[in-house]
């Protein structure tokens, strides 16, 4: 995959979210994101992510707002992370600051995080900046104006009802975008590119416990995701008054929307006395993609769209002694659906016309995805009164789907088939001393890349006209660089009371 060509554009959709285990992405390129996103405090992502047979004391209260039942003290928490991809194609870091509280039968708590993403510095991508010219300029100066700084805030609160084992709660999380990692390569062409825009994310969960370690919990979720993209490009045209090239700014504004509905259900319990554990989930997304954007890299022109998806797994777990195994198997078919409107009417080539509104180009997906995690704890003694913990764990996904495409245009079809792996190894270090529990995670993503356009020279690819619409092949070859995605996380959790 070092050097694979592409032939389709990315579909990065419903991803940008903190709390994403419940809404799920899409992706028909392999350019990864979720390290970007991944900020809350977990005692399993050091497993491989390891979560249907093995709760998450750190992380279920952030995705389940009902968990918070399963607080025992007031708790303070901070999870500074950082992440860096290889061939100096971006990172970041992350300082989320938070606290968790429960009183008598009431649980809730606060979260907030600041992060600065760093864009690719790879020669002939660009960089995520405006640019500031004249309309004609031979020296052209890019000055940078935007910010690359995220801010997140998340509250939950909810209730124990009665002494069944049922708890209720609800949770919103607050997400300003300033900087998504990867979004620069998908104009490879741009000289700058700025980016504003938010996340909203609101949850209804509930949360049934019984006697022998079983529960059972769903939740409902409404999340709606919109950024901008404000795309900077220089274009080199041939001057005939002074005989030379010069060039001059053009500004493409793209939006990024989708409103995603979820159901999740889950359940977990023992299965034998000897310490196994067997769990299972089912979740589904409905999405709603009012714009997508336009990106350099893509053939495929597109505007609205809508996607089903769901994921269903199983995973089993197993303690003994001093250890503790889990694996979780998930299998994921998604279908989207996404065309491209006319702007005005377009005359077909049999002669026929496509009224304003209607279809150009028709694109329907289908994925099946699939994932294995798997991990192990190995708890150990460092003295009587502190005790340890050694995490390793194995993440792998395959993604494979399959495209019809429909041009009511030109009246042709076309069919693509596209699959990858990713892969990420895990591990980590917990340390539990009487008055605090301090964690170490890292991880290593293999199998994502970052595409680019290959340089065309001084004017651009190839433009097909349709009437009054403009449908823009790619201004180049299309690559793809394998890149290595590598995140170090520490953990700090101290109980106030």
């Amino acid at each position: 995959m070092i050097q694979r060509s592409l032939s389709l554009a990315a579909l990065l959709l419903g991803c940008g979210t903190a709390a994403s285990a419940q809404i799920i992405s899409i992706r028909t390129v392999p350019v990864s994101q979720s390290h970007q996103f991944e900020i809350f405090p977990s005692s399993t992502m050091s497993m491989g992510g390891v979560s249907m047979a093995l709760t998450d004391s750190l992380l279920d209260p952030f995705t389940n707002p009902a968990a918070g039942a399963r607080l025992r003290a007031t708790r303070f928490f901070g999870s500074p992370s950082v992440y860096s991809v290889s061939s100096d194609a971006g990172g970041g870091r992350t300082l989320p600051l938070g606290a968790l509280t429960k009183a008598d039968s009431w649980h809730g708590g606060v979260w907030v995080a600041v992060q600065q993403v760093e864009p690719s510095e790879r020669v002939g991508f660009g960089n995520p900046c405006a640019v500031c010219l004249s309309i004609v300029d031979p020296n052209p100066v890019v000055r940078n104006r935007s910010s690359n700084v995220n801010t997140y805030a998340f509250a939950t609160a909810g209730r124990e009802l009665g002494a069944g084992g049922l708890s209720v709660g609800g949770s919103v999380l607050w997400s300003r975008l300033n900087a998504i990692d990867g979004v620069d390569m998908l104009y490879g062409g741009a000289a700058g590119i700025e980016q504003f825009g938010h996340a909203f994310d609101v949850r209804l969960g509930v949360l049934k416990e019984w006697p022998g370690d079983r529960s059972l919990e769903a939740l409902v979720l409404h999340n709606r995701f919109a950024t901008k993209h404000d795309v900077h490009y220089l274009d080199t045209f041939w001057d005939p008054g002074q005989q030379q090239f010069a060039t001059r700014t053009r500004l493409e504004r793209n939006h990024d929307r989708t409103n995603t509905w979820g159901l999740h259900l889950a359940y977990q319990g023992p299965i034998t006395a000897d310490g196994w554990r067997l769990g299972w989930l089912a979740t589904a997304n409905r999405m709603d993609h009012p714009k997508i954007p336009n990106y350099e890299i893509m053939n495929i022109p597109r505007d609205p769209g809508n996607s089903s998806a769901f994921n269903v797994g199983v995973g089993a777990a197993r303690t003994f002694a001093s250890a503790t195994f889990g694996i979780d198997v998930l299998f994921e078919p998604i279908w989207s659906h996404t065309w491209a409107d006319a702007e005005s009417p377009v005359e077909v080539v049999n002669g026929d016309t496509i009224a304003a509104g209607g279809m150009t180009i028709e694109n329907r997906f289908r994925f099946a995805n699939a994932a294995v995690r798997m991990g192990l704890d190995q708890r150990f003694e460092v003295s009587s009164t502190v005790g340890g913990g050694l995490q390793l764990g194995l993440d792998v996904r395959r993604f494979h789907y399959w495209l019809r495409q429909r041009d009511h245009v030109q009246l042709s079809s076309r069919r693509l088939e596209e699959s990858w792996v990713e892969w990420k190894p895990t591990w980590g270090l917990s340390l539990a001393f009487p008055e605090l529990e301090l964690r170490y995670r890292g991880s290593v993503m293999h199998g994502t890349g970052r595409p680019g356009v290959a340089n065309p020279g001084f004017l651009r690819g190839d433009v097909a006209l349709s009437g009054s619409n403009i449908l823009v092949a790619p201004s180049g070859p299309l690559t793809l660089d394998e890149v290595r995605v590598t995140t170090h996380e520490i953990s700090l959790s101290l109980p106030l009371r």
